[in-house]
């Protein structure tokens, strides 16, 4: 299989745009839901068969939560310090899994729509 990498470039810019936007009508569920809707697009736009999906959904949720991760890493770390930072690293893992099971879902979501 090959990673389609510009499928989820534009998932990611999807993600950040409607996570930021959701986020602001909805505080709870704003972001996940954009980075939900990123993922089916991906799933839709990638195509092929459910596994693809899945893979390229879930890969816009691990990075996407790498990249905003690493961002609350430097944020926190300047402004707790260690503490700070080493309670980013533990949400980054956190928040990669949870994000890859919802991108993964998305994915899938997205092949069953485009029905290729």
């Amino acid at each position: 299989m090959d990673v389609n990498w510009k499928a989820i470039i534009i998932g990611l810019v999807i993600a950040i745009i409607l996570g930021f936007i959701l986020g602001l009508i909805s505080e709870d569920w704003g972001s996940t839901l954009g980075y939900f809707l990123a993922t089916i697009y991906v799933g839709y736009s990638v195509g092929g068969d459910y596994m693809n999906g899945a893979v390229h959904g879930a890969l816009v949720g691990v990075v996407g939560a790498l990249i905003v991760g690493i961002l609350a890493i430097i944020g926190l770390g300047v402004v707790l310090g260690a503490a700070g930072a080493a309670f980013g690293v533990l949400a980054i893992i956190i928040a990669m899994i949870i994000n890859g099971i919802i991108g993964a879902i998305g994915g899938v979501i997205g092949v069953a729509i485009s029905g290729k």
